[in-house]
């Protein structure tokens, strides 16, 4: 899909993925956390990101249902937005948001969301770009971050010369900006973009036949 330029900034901590379960009789139990300072920590993030883009942050929740988990989630965001005066504003349910990517994606920026509502859109988001391969994602904490393809490891396709590099080769993308090398960043990235764009050579989940290592190497050639 063409015109597509989006980030999903997701809290990456808490949420329904705390790992807080247990069993009592006959039945299962999760605690969903979500704190104030987490929020307004991814919050901020996305802001601050969005003053570098378009001006545009979707907080999406489902606070009609999880009125006090989310509800405190779009609380401390519509804070943390007083702060940013010009960045538009706009509130969304999830399950609207998952219908929106599919039919209007373009009218999206930066969307800021809890871990779980945060790992479901960025797999939808990223079948809209030409799959998992092609999605980098960032780890950022305080002090350190960490860089990988949003799909993580591929180990069904260990071995086998097909897995798609340019979702890790854009990580590294990524990377390079989190370092204050803009530059390198802007080459790497259009050096993958040249390639996709020619099409000539392309994995299989492209469309393509060519392996792992002649689509590195056409990429590395066009930088």
């Amino acid at each position: 899909m063409k015109d597509v330029d989006l980030v999903i900034v997701r809290e990456n901590t808490e949420g329904l993925y705390s790992g807080m379960e247990f069993e009592l009789a006959d039945s299962a139990y999760s605690i969903r956390v979500i704190t104030r300072k987490a929020t307004e920590r991814i919050a901020r993030f996305a802001f601050d990101l969005a003053m570098k883009r378009r001006k545009k942050v979707t907080v999406v929740t489902k606070a009609n249902v999880l009125r006090m988990s989310d509800g405190l989630f779009l609380e401390v965001s519509r804070k943390v937005a007083e702060d940013y005066p010009d960045v538009e504003v706009e509130e969304a349910f999830v399950d609207v948001t998952a219908m929106r990517l599919i039919l209007k994606p373009q009218i999206f920026d930066v969307i800021v969301t809890s871990n779980l509502f945060g790992d479901i859109l960025s797999d939808e988001a990223a079948g809209l770009v030409g799959g998992l391969g092609l999605a980098p994602s960032a780890n950022i904490g305080a002090d350190y971050a960490l860089f990988e393809p949003v799909h993580g490891s591929a180990p069904r396709l260990a071995g086998r010369g097909i897995a798609n590099p340019m979702a890790a080769i854009m990580a590294s993308k990524m990377m390079l900006d989190y370092l204050g090398e803009s530059r390198w960043a802007e080459r790497v990235e259009n050096a993958v973009v040249t390639v996709l764009e020619e099409g000539k050579v392309l994995t299989p989940d492209l469309g393509g036949s060519s392996s792992t290592k002649q689509v590195t190497d056409a990429i590395i050639d066009a930088l």
